[in-house]
């Protein structure tokens, strides 16, 4: 399943060489992906013949060379690539495209810290692949320091669904941090406390920062109501994405040259 107009807020694209997961953590619990994916299982969608279970899709891994407008991509959105049962060779086709595809942003996400500090020297890390973490609260951290012994050109935090208080986290090393409550039926409350204190220290650590929603149900405020003292926090990493969220955000199209310009 790949997508070129993703409705997640801080990217432009979707790319899913595997589909599938399983619960790591207390972030895990109202997955998006796995709702999503009995949803696509029920209406029959060759992708998810298997549900939520982990499933190898071979025949996408060289779709984003094929993609020729420059586009800010997020990679298995519906999975995690560094997965425990997912193979260190079909690992190493992944970026071996991303390696490819120089024109395109890819942002690689993973609960699964430790896999990826261990298996990091194994790739090809190109200015154009984005590495991050997730982490939902302060019994989590522990991936943020993982990130940070991986050579990636650009670090990244995805700080939701905050479920709790991160404490004083360290951003050496981090260029970009996304925040976020949970929405859904069920969600957690994020306390804007914890929100707060994230945003200061980005400010004081000069990290953008790109808060996604305030959280919540059946109104996840989202977009123009993710406000934070008064004012939306849609930062980006570099001025080149920057440009594409905003103008996704207006509906406008993205001229082609963006990323050469």
């Amino acid at each position: 399943m790949s997508s070129t107009n993703s409705g997640i807020d801080w990217t432009e694209s979707t790319w899913n060489p595997a589909t599938g997961c399983n619960k790591v953590s207390q972030g895990c619990k109202f997955c998006y992906a796995e709702t999503m994916a009995k949803r696509l299982h029920a209406s029959k969608n060759p992708r998810y013949y298997n549900g939520f279970t982990l499933t190898l899709h071979d025949d996408l891994l060289t779709v984003p060379l094929k993609w020729k407008k420059p586009s800010v991509i997020f990679v298995n959105s519906m999975s995690d690539l560094f997965h425990e049962d997912i193979p260190l060779d079909f690992i190493k086709r992944v970026f071996d495209t991303m390696n490819k595809a120089t024109w395109h942003r890819f942002q690689v996400l993973t609960k699964r810290s430790e896999r990826l500090m261990n298996l990091a020297g194994e790739f090809n890390w190109t200015p154009n692949i984005w590495q991050g973490v997730s982490v939902e609260d302060g019994n989590n951290t522990f991936r943020i320091a993982h990130l940070q012994a991986v050579p990636a050109k650009l670090r990244f935090l995805s700080l939701e669904p905050l479920i709790g208080s991160v404490g004083d986290i360290d951003l050496t090393g981090i260029h970009w941090v996304i925040t976020g409550g949970e929405s859904g039926p069920g969600c957690r409350p994020c306390k804007v406390e914890w929100l707060r204190e994230v945003r200061d220290i980005c400010i004081q650590r000069n990290v953008p920062h790109f808060l996604k929603q305030l959280g919540g149900f059946p109104n996840k405020r989202a977009h123009e109501q993710a406000l934070l003292d008064g004012r939306c926090w849609r930062e980006m990493p570099d001025e080149l994405s920057q440009r594409i969220i905003n103008k996704k955000e207006k509906g406008e199209i993205v001229e082609s040259t963006l990323f050469n310009s």
